[in-house]
């Protein structure tokens, strides 16, 4: 087959796939996980349910990569909030609530449990940790930020705190657990 072809061919692909995950995303915010069904994705979606069997075996597969999209974006906004201009203390504070945002949000029950044993999810959890400790690495290594314990061990007291957020009743609430999970990274004079 030609090459522009196939990279029609693919780009199809590429799009229904995407329009399955797109689809999988309103059905979730509308009633849940559990909720979500392999006829009514292809109905939203506007496919034919043998096609999006082509695609995906069973609504656990489509939650899945529908999961790791989520994931990857996750992981792609905390970047770019890091990457921003401030002090070293003034990102890391940034991401933390951001990862803290998204703790709250969610989804609970045994399919999200199953969802978030997935490889790609320990994959992000390590680069954000990474990310974590570097910002607190840089944060010690200007005064702004404990130096006392190692950047290592302080990514993780933050991470495991912040998932606390995912009981919070609201966003002021989920900045005061922020607050004070920062303030355990402040200097000790």
């Amino acid at each position: 087959m030609p090459k522009l072809w196939n990279e029609t061919i693919d780009a199809h692909r590429h799009a229904v796939r995407e329009a399955i995950l797109n689809t999988t995303t309103e059905l979730v915010k509308a009633g849940g996980l559990r909720s979500v069904t392999m006829s009514q994705i292809a109905e939203k979606t506007g496919i034919g349910r043998a096609t999006l069997y082509k695609y995906f075996s069973d609504v656990e597969a489509v939650l899945l990569a529908w999961h790791e999209r989520q994931v990857t974006g996750h992981l792609h906004q905390m970047a770019e909030v890091a990457g921003q201009p401030g002090t070293p203390a003034e990102r890391l504070q940034a991401v933390l609530e951001a990862y803290a945002d998204i703790a709250r949000q969610r989804h609970g029950g045994e399919l999200a449990t199953l969802l978030h044993q997935g490889e790609h999810v320990s994959h992000a959890e390590h680069h954000l940790a990474h990310m974590v400790q570097a910002l607190i690495a840089e944060g010690a290594d200007s005064g702004d930020l404990r130096g006392d314990i190692p950047p290592a061990e302080l990514a993780q007291y933050c991470l495991h705190a912040l998932t606390a957020a995912a009981g919070l009743p609201s966003v002021a609430a989920v900045r005061r657990l922020v607050g004070v999970t920062l303030n355990g990274l402040r200097p000790i004079p």
